[in-house]
C-alpha cells in the first residue's frame, strides 16, 4: 500500500471555501483518475496556526506504479488548477509513504 500525503497550510480566511472545494471538487476529481482508491482529510493539531491552518490529505493506492501514473499524467494539471484558484493563500508539500506492516 502506498500513501501519497499532501500537507497543505492555508490562510485561515479561505478555510471554509477551501474545504468545500477540496471535498466536493478536488478529491473527487483525483479519485476519478482511478490512481487512488480513497482519500482521507485530516487537520494537523498541536501546530502553530498564526500563519494558517494545516491539513494533511492522504491518497491511498495499491501500487507505486499507480502513484507514478498519477504524478506523470495528472498531477501537473491538478497543481496548476489549485494554484490558479487559491494563489498565494496556500502552500503544499508532498511525501510518499509505504505501509510496511
Amino acid at each position: 500500500m502506498i500513501i501519497y500525503n499532501v500537507t497543505v497550510k492555508i490562510d485561515s480566511s479561505i478555510e471554509k471555501a477551501w474545504l468545500e472545494w477540496l471535498n466536493q471538487e478536488h478529491i473527487p476529481e483525483i479519485i476519478n483518475t482511478k490512481c487512488f482508491t480513497k482519500a482521507i482529510v485530516m487537520r494537523v493539531l498541536e501546530i502553530d496556526e498564526t500563519e494558517g491552518i494545516t491539513f494533511a490529505i492522504q491518497y491511498h493506492t495499491t501500487t507505486k506504479e499507480m502513484y507514478d501514473t498519477y504524478i506523470s499524467q495528472y498531477a501537473p494539471a491538478f497543481r496548476k488548477k489549485a494554484q490558479e484558484r487559491w494563489g498565494e493563500k496556500f502552500v503544499a508539500f508532498r511525501t510518499v509513504l509505504q505501509i510496511v506492516n
